[in-house]
């Protein structure tokens, strides 16, 4: 994606799922002349279990080639982990989050989301 040459708009956003559990779930699904800059993520263990959460990022779309930012990262039951490194997502790409065992672990994410369509 080239660096943007209009104008455009940027939102500070957040978006939270509840109950994620061992299926890939997207937290930001992007799109196309997006930059999207994770400011941080919440994650907390709500079914009572140690768990061990995985956040992956799939470039373009392409979710056979996922790449680790964060893997078996342990979770303790009712415990809260917070990633506050940044992240910065282009395009089509994917934030994705996971656990490694069926689980109940709810996701809280602010972003900033920059449009330049």
């Amino acid at each position: 994606m080239a660096i943007p040459s209009g104008s455009g708009t940027e939102v500070l956003k957040r978006v939270y799922i509840p109950a994620v559990t061992n299926s890939p779930t997207k937290v930001i699904d992007g799109v196309a002349n997006h930059i999207y800059t994770v400011l941080n993520l919440t994650f907390c263990e709500q079914g009572n279990a140690t768990e061990l959460i995985h956040l992956f990022v799939y470039p373009s779309a392409d979710s056979g080639n996922g790449i680790y930012l964060l893997g078996s990262q342990s979770l303790s039951a009712f415990s809260t982990f917070v990633w506050n490194d940044k992240i910065v997502l282009t395009g089509t790409d994917e934030l994705v989050f996971q656990t490694s065992d069926s689980a109940n672990v709810d996701v809280y994410c602010n972003y900033i989301d920059q449009d330049w369509t």
